[in-house]
């Protein structure tokens, strides 16, 4: 009744995820907000601009601002914003909402 369970050590580093702040992102690689570690007015104001949990973006630049696409629209964000935003890589195949 019960399927067996195999382990497959090259399946979990693909699922491995490392997240990473958003500073540390290449341009044009989208990527998925796992946690915002700013205090809460600041993770609340984010959160009204799109930047929300599971959220995909991309980093369009990152030369004096932070440039994201975020929910269809390209918003700027500082430096230091962008070092509270915790995010992880997606699949190439992923779309930006």
């Amino acid at each position: 009744m019960g399927a067996e369970m195999k382990f497959d050590p090259a399946q979990e580093r693909e699922t491995r995820c490392e997240a990473c702040p958003l500073s540390c992102v290449k341009t044009g690689v989208a990527v998925r907000i796992k946690q915002l570690c700013a205090a809460p007015e600041v993770q609340e104001r984010l959160r009204d601009l799109g930047f929300c949990e599971d959220q995909i973006i991309r980093l369009v630049t990152s030369q004096t601002n932070f440039i994201c696409q975020v929910c269809n629209a390209r918003l700027a964000i500082s430096e230091q914003l962008a070092r509270l935003i915790m995010v992880e890589p997606v699949p190439a195949t992923v779309s930006i909402r």
